[in-house]
């Protein structure tokens, strides 16, 4: 009995290692294991050694566009941070000369980016003598206005009885009311001392401080009024031979085609180990507002014009560009640019004669996996 039992379980382990080790068959030799997802061999996808198969449909899908490049002698340039400054012929601060009080005039107060002319009004400044001071001098301005309407009134009555009064009369009354006048236009001036805060320049308001009863210090700066087409970029060049080689500057804008510049000097001054550098030029910008200016020099290099927008990064965080070798074929090239002009760069390496760059819809491009 015990020699029965262990030949069954002798058999039962030889037959599970015989399952075991088989393919798993059902339904007639069916193979339940796992089968390759299918591929779709004619959609765009990414080739293993990293080109991209893109169907032309798919090309006209995304928008796709290609420029042939050739090598040509391209002016050598570089990119400086700037800000946007105030043309110190058009625009400047208006500050108070004296302490005082801050009154409106009758139209009030000016508002941010409202126009003014110069010589304009802004605002006055009353000077911190003290209000009682101010009342006692109305006072007296009172007092002499009806010491001096008597004096005038004496002095007619007076006139018409020339015949009768003695002539020292009447001139020592016409000399009471010279003196009475006299006293009046002093007081009258010391009253309306305050100080006018008008506009340097014609143009708008770009910055106010001013509120109705404000207290300001003598140069304290109430407003800034600017010409918003006269203004100036400043940007700083680290390479100090940029200044003796300038040709021409162009403004990088986030939208759009690069606004050119006009070059109006440098400093010889180093400021932060850099050389301040002025352009020209400028509209449609706020002041302080950073920007990016793209200076050429007189100086070439050999490369090719490609448009900025065809750069892309690829996974090594290299600059690359794609280049059409077949018509649904693309090839990744990692190359070498330099700035040109904001809109476009100069590649020195990377690129042969003839090659047609993608220069619209690389970005979407670049995603295919």
């Amino acid at each position: 009995m015990k020699r029965v039992t262990m030949a069954a379980q002798a058999t039962l382990f030889a037959l599970f290692a015989l399952l075991a080790a088989g393919p798993a068959l059902a339904h007639g030799d069916e193979d339940h294991g796992d089968a390759p997802a299918a591929v779709n061999s004619n959609g765009p996808q990414r080739q293993p050694d990293g080109t991209v198969f893109l169907p032309k449909s798919a090309q006209r899908l995304m928008g796709l566009r290609t420029l042939p490049v050739q090598q040509a002698a391209l002016p050598k340039a570089t990119e400086l941070q700037g800000v946007v400054v105030m043309d110190p012929n058009a625009g400047g601060p208006v500050q108070a000369t004296q302490a005082g009080r801050l009154v409106a005039p009758p139209q009030g107060f000016p508002a941010l980016g409202q126009r003014v002319q110069r010589g304009q009004v802004l605002a006055y400044v009353e000077p911190v003598a003290g209000a009682l001071e101010r009342s006692a001098q109305a006072a007296q301005v009172a007092e002499l206005q009806a010491a001096q309407a008597l004096a005038e009134k004496r002095l007619a009555r007076l006139q018409v009885l020339a015949d009768t009064v003695p002539r020292r009369e009447i001139e020592a009354a016409e000399s009471e009311l010279q003196s009475l006048r006299a006293r009046g236009a002093a007081l009258r001036q010391g009253l309306g001392g305050r100080e006018a805060l008008v506009a340097p320049v014609s143009g708008v308001v770009a910055a106010s401080q001013a509120l109705a009863g404000q207290v300001v210090d003598a140069r304290d700066p109430v407003f800034e009024v600017v010409d918003p087409q006269r203004l100036r970029i400043e940007a700083l060049a680290y390479d100090l031979g940029v200044a003796q080689d300038v040709g021409d500057a162009f403004l990088v804008n986030a939208s759009g085609a690069p606004q050119a510049l006009r070059f109006l000097g440098a400093s010889t001054r180093l400021r932060e180990q850099a050389l301040p550098m002025q352009f020209g030029g400028v509209q449609g910008l706020a002041l302080g507002q950073p920007v990016r200016v793209v200076l050429q020099t007189r100086s070439t290099v050999t490369g090719h014009a490609v448009p900025a927008q065809a750069l892309m990064k690829n996974a090594a965080n290299q600059t690359i560009v794609w280049v059409k070798q077949a018509p649904e074929r693309f090839v990744p090239k990692v190359v070498l640019t330099q700035p040109l002009d904001g809109a476009r760069v100069a590649v020195t390496q990377g690129l042969s004669d003839g090659d047609r760059v993608v220069v619209q819809g690389a970005t979407l491009l670049n995603q295919v996996r």
